[in-house]
C-alpha cells in the first residue's frame, strides 16, 4: 500500500507574508474552512505571539474548523509557545511548531549565539510544547546551509526531547533536489531515534525548485510537505501545495506514496485564497491558472478532440474545472440564485445572501448571463468586504477625448455619509483622488491589475491593487463589469483593510522558513 504524505499547508502563515497580504479572522476561517473541504492534513493558522489580531485570528480557526490538525507556530522563548498553546488549545487536534535556525549565518548575524546555546534553546522549547501537547514540529531553519552533522545533533536533540515531527526547511530557496535529497538521506541515516518521526519538507521559489526540491525529499523519506495556495509566500512563494498534490497524484504510482487530498476541491480553493489576498493567479500558473487546460495550437485541438489524453495528462475536471457553465439570467429568481450558490457550496443564508443577491442583480443587468466563475467571484467579494468600515453607495464619473475627467463618491460608514469629488489624469485617478478626499486619507496606489474572470466584452473583472498607507502595503480588490468601478471597489477595499487593522503585525521579525 502506497505510503501517505501529509499536506501541511501553511497558506495563513507564510503564505499571509507576502507583501500587502493581511487577512482578518473571518477570512482566515473561510479559507481555513476550504482547505479543510481540500482535505489537507494540517493548516497553519498564525504567528500567534505576532499581534493580538493575529492570536484572535488563530484562536478563531482552532475553535471552529475540523479536521485537519490545527497548529501555531513559535519561537524558541517560552513567552511564544505559551501563547502558541493558548491560541490551539481549543482545536479538535493542536499542534505546536517550534522552530530556530541553525545555520551559522544565521546563529552568529541573526541571532547572536552559540551552537551550544542554539541546542539548549531547541531542547527547552521543544520540552515546554510536549509539556501541552503530544503533537510537536520541531524546524532547524535554515537547514540547507547548516552543516550536516550539526543538524544530526539538533535533531537528535529534538526527538529524545519529544518532537514527533522534524522539518527540514530550504529557508532561502537555495538547495537543488539531489542536493536536499541528499540531505534528508544522511539525517534520516544518522539521527538518533529519526524512524520513529515524520520527516517534512519545507521548500522555496528563489529559484523556482520548490517544488521539485519537496518531491526529491519524498523521495528521500520524507512524509510531510509544506506548503502554500498558489505558491504565496515570503519573497518569490512557497512551495505550491496544488502542483505538489497532482504531481502525487498524477506520478504517485512510482514515488510509492499517495495523499488524502479531495483534488476536485482545488480550483475552489485557489480562487478562494486569490480572491481574499488579492493576489491573482496568473494564467499559465500550473493546475490553477486559466490556460493550464486551454489549448490553441491546431495540432494540439485535433489530438485532444480525438482523445483527450493525447495532450493531458490529468483530467480538468479532477482539479475542479468543469466545461458545464452554470447560466443565471436577469430572469432569474432569488430561490434559483440561492440554489446555484448551494451546489457550488456556498450556503449562504440572511445578511451575506441579501448581499451577494443585491450585487448579482446590479450585475447582470449590465451582462447577459451569468457564469459559475461570475458567481464565484460576487460570492467571495461579498466575503472579503462584509465587515467593511466603509462602503461605496455611488460613484459618478465623467471623461472623454476632450473632458477632463471627474469623479463624485457618496460613502457611507454606518449612519454617517461622504461625498467629495475630485479632478485626475483619468477617471481611475479621479475616483481614487474623490475617495481620499470623501474620506481625508492620504493613500497612495502602488499596484494595479485588472483581469476578466470571463471572456466577453461584458465579462466580470477582477481588480487587484496595493495600496500605501502610512508606509505599510494593503491589497484590496474589487470585482464588477465597469472597470472605474472595480477600481474603486479594490481602492475602498484595501483603505478598509488598513481602517480594520486594530494592531499591526509587531516590530519582531517574521520567520521567513
Amino acid at each position: 500500500m502506497p505510503d501517505h504524505v501529509r499536506i501541511f499547508d501553511t497558506t495563513l502563515r507564510d503564505g499571509e507574508q507576502s507583501p500587502g497580504i493581511n487577512l482578518s479572522a473571518k477570512e482566515k476561517v473561510e479559507i481555513a474552512h476550504q482547505l479543510a473541504a481540500l482535505g489537507v492534513d494540517v493548516i497553519e493558522a498564525g504567528f500567534p505571539i505576532n499581534s493580538q489580531s493575529e492570536f484572535d485570528a488563530v484562536r478563531a480557526v482552532a475553535q471552529s474548523v475540523k479536521g485537519p490538525v490545527i497548529c501555531g507556530l513559535a519561537r524558541m522563548q517560552l513567552s511564544d509557545i505559551d501563547r502558541a498553546w493558548e491560541s490551539i488549545k481549543d482545536a479538535q487536534r493542536a499542534r505546536i511548531h517550534v522552530f530556530i535556525a541553525t545555520s551559522s549565518i544565521h546563529m552568529e548575524k541573526k541571532l547572536h549565539k552559540t551552537p551550544e546555546q542554539v541546542m539548549a534553546a531547541a531542547i527547552a522549547g521543544v520540552e515546554r510544547s510536549r509539556s501541552y501537547t503530544p503533537d510537536v514540529e520541531f524546524s532547524a531553519e535554515d537547514a540547507t546551509r547548516s552543516d550536516p552533522d550539526f543538524l544530526v545533533k539538533m535533531f537528535g536533540a529534538a526527538i529524545k526531547a519529544g518532537a514527533t515531527t522534524c522539518n527540514v526547511p530550504d529557508t532561502v530557496g537555495y538547495a537543488l533536489p539531489n542536493e536536499y535529497a541528499d540531505l534528508f538521506r544522511y539525517l534520516i541515516d544518522n539521527v538518533e531515534g529519526s524512524g520513529d518521526v515524520i520527516w517534512s519538507t519545507h521548500t522555496h521559489q528563489d529559484l523556482g525548485l520548490a517544488v521539485a526540491n519537496a518531491l526529491a525529499g519524498v523521495q528521500a523519506g520524507a512524509r510531510q510537505v509544506e506548503g502554500a495556495m498558489n505558491a504565496i509566500g515570503e519573497r518569490a512563494g512557497n512551495c505550491s501545495v496544488e502542483e505538489v498534490i497532482m504531481a502525487i497524484q498524477t506520478r504517485g504510482a512510482s514515488m510509492g506514496v499517495t495523499t488524502g487530498a479531495e483534488t476536485r476541491q482545488i480550483v475552489r480553493t485557489s480562487r478562494l485564497v486569490s480572491a481574499l489576498t488579492g493576489y491573482q493567479v496568473p494564467p499559465n500558473k500550473a493546475i490553477v491558472g486559466s490556460n493550464a487546460f486551454a489549448h490553441e495550437a491546431g495540432i494540439h485541438q485535433h489530438g485532444v478532440l480525438m482523445d483527450r489524453t493525447t495532450y493531458e495528462i490529468m483530467d480538468a475536471t479532477s482539479v475542479g474545472w468543469d466545461s458545464n457553465r452554470i447560466v443565471l439570467g436577469k430572469h432569474s429568481g432569488r430561490h434559483a440564485f440561492a440554489k446555484t450558490l448551494g451546489d457550488m457550496g456556498y450556503e449562504l443564508s440572511g445578511e451575506d445572501l441579501n448581499r451577494a443577491w443585491s450585487r448579482f442583480r446590479e450585475l447582470v443587468d449590465r451582462k447577459i448571463e451569468m457564469t459559475e466563475a461570475d458567481l464565484l467571484a460576487i460570492v467571495t467579494d461579498e466575503i472579503s468586504t462584509a465587515q467593511d468600515t466603509y462602503v461605496l453607495e455611488d460613484l459618478q464619473v465623467r471623461g472623454g477625448t476632450h473632458v477632463h475627467p471627474t469623479a463624485k463618491v457618496r460613502i457611507r460608514s454606518g449612519d454617517e455619509t461622504f461625498e467629495e469629488s475630485a479632478e485626475g489624469d483619468g477617471m481611475i485617478d479621479a475616483t481614487c483622488g474623490a475617495i481620499q478626499r470623501a474620506l481625508g486619507i492620504n493613500a497612495k496606489l502602488v499596484s494595479f491589475k485588472v483581469g476578466a474572470v470571463t471572456g466577453g466584452t461584458d465579462a466580470v473583472g477582477e481588480i487587484s491593487v496595493q495600496v500605501n498607507v502610512d508606509g505599510v502595503i494593503y491589497s484590496g480588490k474589487g470585482v464588477s463589469t465597469d472597470v472605474v468601478e472595480g477600481s474603486a471597489r479594490a481602492f475602498l477595499n484595501a483603505v478598509n483593510r488598513a481602517t480594520n487593522v486594530n494592531t499591526r503585525r509587531a516590530a519582531l521579525e517574521a520567520p521567513s522558513f
